[in-house]
């Protein structure tokens, strides 16, 4: 499995950097336009789901465990140097966000009242390749449904589990129920959920995090240095700066999505006449989950002394907690929970949606009753993942990942002159 991974990303890193790059030039690096990005948020939809609301899924989806564990598993591994590289890679890659989000809204198709949309209708409708649209739906049903999803309700489960004695069993019923309370209402029940618990996890993580991290002022210089320097240690090139870079790309990719496709999902959601608008707004969606929310993760765990922690069946979140506890004390400790259960359950919510969206795209006809299935399988999941081994489902995450990357990229890069094209029309 090692090896399987090993040589998709690989590919997927070609695939990612190399689109990113061109797309970025081609279309003049509208990512760092940043007063041009923010302008976007005002725009008004058709339907029920404004841009902002299509931003706030898209986050939800974004800003989970991997903001928290996955960045805690970085650092352990690759060093204080992966952060850099996930900076690095989030700036060139971010354009991909804007390229399939704009795909996805410009072929996203009605849905009753609401719209729909994605890589696979894109895929389908732009490019004309019905058998590798299959193909995505069904990997990222897998990928979200089978994986995100449940390593979701496993971290959860295993920091609450570890503060409180309730069996796992009984937590994974809990956050079952609760997902299922909201995933029968729907797209509209999904986004309000999503869209008034975004806010609220985003400025109560920051607002901890910005408190410890003032009281650190001093020692912030030291840590970006450091940062910096790992990211460029040449020593034992080949398990050194490789394997920090690698791990600095992944961790990229599962924090912002970029380039995956997921995020175009969320975005076809909105009736939005400006799709380019539209696109361009899920850049900003990318930097705050990087540069803010992701930056701070890294900052707590890098002013404490985590390399003396040693782990078997690690799912990263250890790492987080121990930070946190080290500052805050038992605060530290019923912060991080409360924190692990917005950002892991809007997650959840999302990821389902993402499921949903592509089951409807491949059974057009009698999808009612599909995705009462992949309701009813949802929720058994997320019960299966919260007493399941965390290490398995990052393995499998990690190749089903990759493939997605691949896929969205190669039919993005199919349609390159059309984006390009599009983005010229509508700077005119």
């Amino acid at each position: 499995m090692d090896i399987v991974t090993d040589v998709l990303w690989s590919i997927a890193t070609v695939c990612l950097l190399g689109g990113g790059l061109y797309f970025s030039y081609r279309l003049k690096f509208p990512q760092l336009h940043l007063l041009k990005l923010f302008k976007t948020c005002g725009g008004k939809s058709k339907n029920s789901i404004s841009p902002l609301a299509s931003l706030s899924m898209s986050l939800a989806a974004r800003i989970g465990v991997g903001s928290l564990a996955g960045i805690a598993i970085a650092i352990y591994i690759g060093g204080p140097g992966t952060i850099f590289w996930m900076w690095i890679i989030t700036i060139f890659t971010s354009i991909n966000a804007y390229c399939e989000s704009y795909l996805g809204a410009k072929y996203q198709e009605k849905d009753g009242n609401e719209y729909k949309g994605g890589p696979a209708y894109y895929i389908d409708k732009g490019l004309k390749n019905k058998k590798l649209a299959v193909t995505y739906a069904v990997l990222i049903i897998i990928a979200y449904v089978f994986g995100f999803m449940t390593i979701q309700a496993n971290t959860i489960t295993k920091s609450i589990g570890e503060y409180l004695p309730i069996p796992n069993l009984i937590i994974g019923i809990i956050i079952a129920l609760l997902s299922g309370m909201i995933i029968v209402k729907g797209l509209n029940g999904i986004v309000n959920i999503t869209s008034k618990m975004v806010p609220i996890m985003g400025i109560g993580y920051l607002s901890v995090s910005a408190l410890v991290i003032f009281c650190h002022l001093s020692q912030l210089p030291d840590i970006f240095k450091l940062i910096i320097s790992s990211a460029f240690n040449f020593k034992a090139a080949s398990s050194g700066i490789l394997t920090t870079f690698i791990i600095g790309l992944q961790r990229g990719i599962f924090s912002t999505e970029a380039g995956l496709g997921s995020g175009a999902i969320a975005s076809s959601t909105s009736g939005v006449n400006d799709k380019v608008g539209l696109g361009l707004l899920q850049i900003l969606g990318i930097y705050f989950t990087t540069f803010i929310i992701c930056t701070s993760t890294a900052i707590l765990i890098l002013l404490s002394d985590y390399q003396t922690l040693s782990f078997t069946n690690l799912n990263g979140i250890e790492i987080t907690q121990y930070a946190l506890i080290k500052e805050l004390g038992q605060f530290g400790n019923i912060f991080l929970i409360l924190s692990i259960f917005f950002f892991a359950f809007s997650t959840i919510l999302a990821g389902y949606y993402y499921g949903e969206s592509n089951v409807k795209y491949l059974f057009k006809k009698n999808s009612s009753k599909r995705v009462s299935l992949l309701k009813f399988v949802t929720i058994l999941l997320l019960i299966i993942g919260s007493i399941i081994s965390p290490t398995v489902l990052w393995k499998i995450i990690d190749i089903l990942v990759a493939l997605l990357a691949i896929i969205n990229m190669y039919c993005m890069m199919k349609m390159r002159k059309e984006i390009v094209y599009d983005y010229q029309k509508y700077g005119e």
